[in-house]
């Protein structure tokens, strides 16, 4: 190492990065990742670097990655350009009311604040990103601030946080339209209901996965809501017209609403309490405001009589409440198919019968039928015992008690067969609310794609779904991109279902469905982000529906309802602030009505199938033997999800059995951690890989054909995108932690003495260990797939540069190696603990191989129950007679806590905010 190299800063990490990558041109298998972290390990073990000097870096490099972060939000939402856009916006008028009316009488886009985990930033850390992309300065978080623990609560709070946000943005939007439309249709613009965006949540809703939440912490989150949306509601109306005695109504019912929310969110599993609780909520004293109705029948009244200014605030206080009804938005129930399987078959008096058959088709038929509603409250819930119907009986409460107004999702996921819709549609029936909820299936695993076509065709063909479609005015669907993206890959995926949307168009049009609406809800999770395509905010919003697909029903006359996911701390940063949020929204106004230009060319890759397809099934089956790769599947699980901060409610379940680490299958994490590990080990698989080898003997066929189409650009853009952040050598490197040889060859030369025995025992412990082989194989087959991938990207035009790019690259190559040297810290130290007996089946070994496998906290836990350090001292002990032993107070194992337990734990958690940085480089966790 030069002796001149500075590792104790940023720059000085990415000098020494750039100076050992030079090497790679004489040795092509030289890793210089694996090499300055080699380099830092070795000052932090000669006591040259200290594990606090560290700290200031890693510092240095999250603060870094927060500026990155900011910066890359800045460029999407261009926010200082929202005014220009909403002024825009409202001019865009024409001479025709009557069309200008239907443009904002439906959303642009239904947004879903959903929670999935990605509560990576602490709030001061999201607060500074905010900043920083609103004003273009650097973020400063507040260092002081303590990460919260993640609750459902706290989701919840932060879910309702950004939607008041978009609530607001929207207000602004619906004002400027309505005050153009008073100037210039002033004898009309009443007759306009404004209804731009609608917003929706499933948190404390969302059931498939989940057993912490229970039917009585969703109906508490729904009277919070209602709660703070009358009270939201009232202080608007306090702020058009002082003192209006509607406003007075709203706070009433608003302070009643939210002691019954406290009512609910304690236990109720006490019969005496649950019944007090519903009897509070159900037939209690107070304000029982259940539908908006009456009140915007009186404001809008008011309106037409009011002066203009005041006319048009009151007109957009009506618009919010037509908009989200009794509640801060829509609400998502979901379960999954199987739930729904277990309770119709109990329906149907046979718990084995196949679903799937045309006689349980007949048979769920008849029960439609012959379905009568029941009246059930209170005490059927607490009584009922199958989850999916407890669903639909908390859905009708909601509806019954709480919000008479606004319909709410059903979301099935896992839905590969018609019965299942007809199975949700009978208790709907059954409970007397098939007529105030959406039945949507969920197409996201790799059968539910590959036969969604077929399923619609059939379910569309039923008439008891043709009834209930008209009877709602839509027919629902959702499409999940994050196991597909899993499962398929992510371009695969994003082209199945692209398919299946339009198959949805076909199917609509075949049975003679045109006049209801098609709701379509993409919950986005693509890999570069929660939210997906990094280029430009137009790609984002055409990624998961595109232009191509959204044509298909607007050239069958059918009226497209986009619905789209803001998914957790990463969604919410685009409504951090209320000008983030007017940013967000006014781009997806501008950009949404060209998507759907029914006159629009036919892009070259729907029209060269021959390529387009070869293309599209090459990459599948590439990434497909990724997934049934066991080299694939032991590298993603070598640290099991040790890498991976803790960023949702929901924890992730880790391994129980030792040994079942090296047997864990893909198919056992969930899709955003795989994401996240993919991210962390240095390269997005699912995305770039099997791009080249599917070009491989046709490149200039498909590079023309990529050149021409713009749906092929787009694709070529998010791949261009994962690459510029990825590193081949950066996979290999985290193999070679297991190399024996490393650890043998490391004191070879007299240079470390003093962890020769360490360095030793490394080696002869990791002489079996397969993860140095494994991720040389997965090394070696991602370099052959990216030599065919760079060589398609040769044949096609150069994208804009970033200039940043490089700068960016040799960041993240810092952030890794970094980690690798902390890593190699943790690695030396707990080998170096001393032995200790075994005792509750756990041994020196076992601890061992849980740090190798990043189950730090487990490890740890272990090593302070084998070195106590509350041991009994002497001066615990006055005794009268005198005593020499042991010498002074005796220190028990607080030298071994000192030395080995805490630089461990403290290492640890600086690898954890390495991994933050990482993925603020990324733009997202996961």
């Amino acid at each position: 190492m030069s002796d001149q190299a500075d590792l104790t800063s940023l720059d000085g990490l990415t000098d020494r990065l750039q100076v050992l990558h030079r090497r790679t041109q004489e040795t092509p298998l030289f890793n210089p990742v694996f090499q300055l972290s080699h380099d830092v390990s070795r000052a932090l073990e000669a006591g040259d670097l200290s594990l606090d000097s560290l700290e200031g870096l890693v510092d240095e490099l999250v603060g870094n990655s927060l500026g990155a972060r900011a910066g890359r939000l800045r460029r999407l939402l261009d926010p200082d350009a929202r005014d220009d856009r909403l002024a825009d916006l409202a001019a865009d008028m024409g001479d025709d009311f009557d069309a200008f009316r239907d443009a904002w009488s439906h959303p642009r886009m239904h947004a879903v604040f959903t929670a999935h985990p990605t509560f990576l930033l602490s709030p001061a850390q999201s607060e500074a990103v905010a900043e920083g992309a609103l004003t273009g300065s650097a973020p400063s978080p507040d260092d002081a601030e303590e990460a919260p623990e993640i609750t459902l609560q706290y989701e919840h709070e932060r879910a309702m946080a950004a939607m008041a946000h978009a609530q607001d943005a929207r207000d602004r939007i619906v004002a400027a339209v309505l005050e153009a439309a008073r100037q210039r249709w002033p004898d009309r613009w009443h007759e306009l209901d404004p209804l731009p965006f609608r917003f929706a949540t499933w948190v404390g809703y969302d059931m498939d996965g989940r057993t912490d939440i229970t039917w009585y912490n969703s109906i508490a989150f729904r009277l919070a809501e209602k709660a703070q949306r009358l009270k939201r509601y009232a202080a608007s109306l306090d702020e058009i017209v002082s003192g209006h005695a509607l406003a007075q109504e709203m706070r009433e019912a608003g302070e009643h609403t939210a002691k019954l929310a406290d009512t609910f969110a304690g236990d109720l599993s006490d019969p005496a309490v649950l019944t007090a609780a519903a009897d509070d909520l159900t037939q209690g004293p107070g304000s029982r405001l259940l539908s908006l109705a009456p009140i915007i029948e009186q404001l809008e009244s008011e309106a037409r009589d009011a002066e203009p200014g005041q006319a048009v605030a009151l007109r957009t206080l009506t618009a919010a409440m037509r908009a989200d009804g009794l509640g801060m938005g829509w609400i998502h129930f979901r379960v999954n198919a199987k739930q729904l399987h277990n309770a119709i078959r109990r329906e149907l008096d046979d718990p084995e019968i196949d679903l799937s058959s045309r006689g349980a088709m007949a048979a769920l038929r008849d029960l439609l039928a012959g379905a009568k509603p029941l009246r059930a409250n209170f005490a059927s819930l607490a009584v009922e015992s199958s989850t999916a119907v407890r669903q639909f009986l908390v859905m009708a409460q909601i509806l019954k008690h709480i919000d008479g107004d606004a319909p709410i999702r059903m979301l099935v996921a896992e839905c590969e067969q018609p019965a299942t819709v007809l199975a949700a549609l009978y208790f709907g029936k059954l409970f007397g609310i098939e007529d105030r909820i959406d039945v949507s299936p969920l197409f996201e695993t790799e059968g539910a794609l590959e036969h969604g076509g077929r399923f619609l065709d059939q379910l569309l063909a039923e008439d008891d779904f043709r009834t209930y479609a008209r009877t709602r005015g839509r027919i629902a669907i959702q499409t999940g991109f994050s196991d597909a993206g899993r499962f398929v890959g992510q371009i695969p995926a994003s082209l199945a279902i692209e398919r299946l949307q339009g198959r949805l168009a076909e199917a609509m049009a075949a049975n003679e469905l045109t006049d209801v609406a098609a709701l379509v809800f993409d919950t986005h999770g693509e890999g570069m982000g929660r939210g997906a395509h990094p280029a430009s905010f137009a790609d984002r919003l055409e990624w998961p529906l595109s232009p191509w697909a959204r044509r298909r029903f607007a050239r069958a006359g059918i009226r497209l309802e986009a619905e789209a996911s803001f998914q957790g701390g990463d969604g919410y940063l685009f409504f951090a602030r209320p000008e983030l949020a007017l940013a967000t929204l006014t781009q997806i106004a501008a950009l949404t009505p060209q998507m759907s230009d029914a006159d629009a060319p036919v892009d070259p890759f729907y029209r060269r199938t021959d390529l387009s397809l070869d293309f599209y099934r090459a990459i599948k089956e590439h990434q497909h033997d990724h997934l049934e790769s066991r080299t694939y599947s032991r590298a993603i699980t070598s640290f099991g999800l040790g890498l991976l901060n803790q960023t949702g409610s929901r924890k992730s379940r880790r391994q129980s059995d030792l040994n079942a680490e090296r047997e864990m299958s893909l198919r056992q994490i969930r899709a955003i951690p795989h994401n996240a590990i993919l991210q962390q080990l240095g390269y997005p698989v699912n995305i770039i890989s099997g791009i080249g080898s599917a070009a491989d003997g046709t490149y200039e066929d498909i590079a023309t054909l990529l050149a021409e189409s713009p749906r092929g650009r787009q694709i070529m853009r998010l791949a261009r995108a994962s690459d510029s952040l990825a590193s081949i050598k950066t996979v290999a490197a985290h193999g070679e932690l297991f190399n024996s040889a490393y650890w043998a060859s490391r004191t070879y030369r007299g240079t470390e003495d003093h962890l020769a025995r360490s360095c030793e025992a490394l080696a002869e412990y990791l002489i079996g260990d397969d993860r140095t082989g494994v991720f040389r194989r997965l090394a070696s087959r991602l370099r052959v797939d990216a030599l065919k991938f760079h060589r398609l990207l040769n044949l096609l035009p150069e994208e804009a540069h970033d200039p940043e790019r490089e700068s960016v690259r040799r960041t993240i190559g810092a952030l890794q190696a970094l980690r690798l040297a902390l890593l190699q810290h943790m690695f030396l130290k707990v080998v170096s603990v001393p032995a200790f007996s075994r005792a509750n089946d756990i041994s020196r070994t076992d601890v061992l191989e849980m740090v190798f496998s990043l189950r730090v906290d487990e490890a740890l836990a272990q090593l302070r129950r084998a070195y106590p350090t509350d041991l009994a001292r002497k001066s615990d002990f006055p005794v009268a007679e005198e005593g020499d032993y042991p010498m002074g107070e005796g220190d028990g194992y607080a030298t071994i806590r000192r030395d080995y337990i805490e630089p461990i734990e403290r290492a640890y958690d600086l690898c954890l905010r390495i991994s933050t940085a990482i993925a603020n480089q990324f733009g997202a966790h996961g």
